[in-house]
């Protein structure tokens, strides 16, 4: 039996189980007497229960470090899994313009970096999104031009990121500060910070207007391979084994909800995805650059594919053990409010699965469900 017919068995069977319970449910309270209230104390039907959704809108990003989306895609993975529930896709540049679409209901799940998942839970006061599985570690830096060749080289430079307030852009305004700099989110302070769309930062880096980046693969490699760059700091060499997260996935709370057989199938598409990448290591270059030229008119160097998947690794545990530090670098970096990520996590989903299959479970660092 594959990954995807046992998921639909089993939710065949969670379905017949749940509508039992409210056959018998019913039964009970038709005997006392009672309505079933919900929890403002109004009546609801008691027959009522999640269905698949008939769409799924999915955001991910053109970058390597979102390949578990693009290996999903171009395989097929999501498709099998999702069957009947139609699947359409919205390319991003960076999290919080994911956040924004995520926010307005345009889209129902998307592939991001923690630090936006983490403002938009925090702000919404846990009630946007949850996290419900990991997708990429690694695979971020700051590379500079020559004659940087130190931290203390960075004063009065001009450096890009991603976005304002998205994963990279945080780790760089942390970062700073732990070597005595000042930055601010309007470009001043010692060293002058401009969130650039990515392929506009190597343009400028090319042409001399800005010193460096720090950015998610394959934008690193292609500022070293193309544009002669090199790496100042790997983010690896910052945390703990090396190992912090890229890229996570992200769904809206009230899609979750109403329609977790659908998020299930969402994740069953996900850990196959993230199974195919490793199972496939010497096909996976060509699959991803097929995916990123369909995105981006044109495929990615080999010289550049290759280094950038050396610094990645895919995983479907989206190591929460790191979410606080994150949060800590996110008020440091001024570009989050401060508040509770208590709940940011529901990996029970993604824990079902990976039990079924025999595999081990995640841990959601005691931020959330798992």
């Amino acid at each position: 039996m594959t990954a995807t017919s046992r998921a639909r068995s089993r939710l065949g069977l969670v379905a017949g189980m749940m509508l039992a319970a409210a056959i018998v449910t019913a039964a009970v309270l038709s005997l006392s007497g009672c309505a079933p209230q919900s929890a403002a104390g109004e009546a609801t039907d008691a027959s009522a229960t999640t269905t698949p959704a008939a769409e799924l809108r999915l955001g991910y990003f053109a970058n390597v470090t979102h390949a578990p989306a693009l290996v999903g895609l171009e395989e097929g993975l999501f498709a099998d899994a999702l069957g009947d529930t139609k699947l359409t896709t919205q390319v991003f540049n960076a999290g919080p313009a994911a956040i924004e679409a995520l926010s307005a209901g345009a889209i129902d799940a998307t592939y991001i970096g923690p630090n936006p998942s983490i403002n938009t839970f925090i702000q919404s006061g846990g009630q946007s999104a949850h996290i419900v599985a990991g997708a990429a570690t690694g695979g971020a830096a700051l590379v500079v031009r020559d004659g940087i060749d130190s931290p203390a080289d960075l004063e009065g430079t001009t450096l890009a990121t991603p976005q304002l307030g998205n994963t990279q852009d945080v780790a760089l305004r942390s970062w700073l500060a732990s070597e005595g700099y000042e930055t601010d989110t309007t470009g001043g302070g010692d060293v002058h910070i401009t969130p650039t769309e990515n392929a506009q930062t190597l343009t400028l880096f090319q042409q001399g207007a800005i010193d460096g980046a720090w950015l998610p693969e394959p934008w690193v490699s292609r500022l070293i391979v193309d544009a002669g760059a090199h790496v100042l700091v790997d983010e690896a060499d910052l945390w703990e084994d090396g190992a912090f997260p890229t890229t996570v996935l992200l769904v809206r709370a009230d899609f979750l909800e109403e329609h977790p057989e659908t998020v299930e199938a969402l994740l069953e598409g996900h850990v196959a995805s993230v199974a195919w990448l490793e199972d496939h290591a010497d096909e996976a270059p060509t699959v991803i650059n097929a995916a990123l030229e369909a995105e981006t008119g044109k495929p990615l160097a080999d010289e550049v594919l290759t280094r950038a998947l050396e610094y990645v690794t895919f995983s479907v545990d989206p190591h929460a053990e790191t979410f606080e530090t994150l949060v800590a670098n996110g008020l440091e970096a001024g570009t989050q409010k401060d508040g509770s990520i208590d709940g940011l996590f529901d990996l029970r989903l993604l824990n079902g699965l990976l039990e079924s299959d025999g595999g081990e479970p995640v841990s959601a660092g005691g931020l959330g469900e798992e």
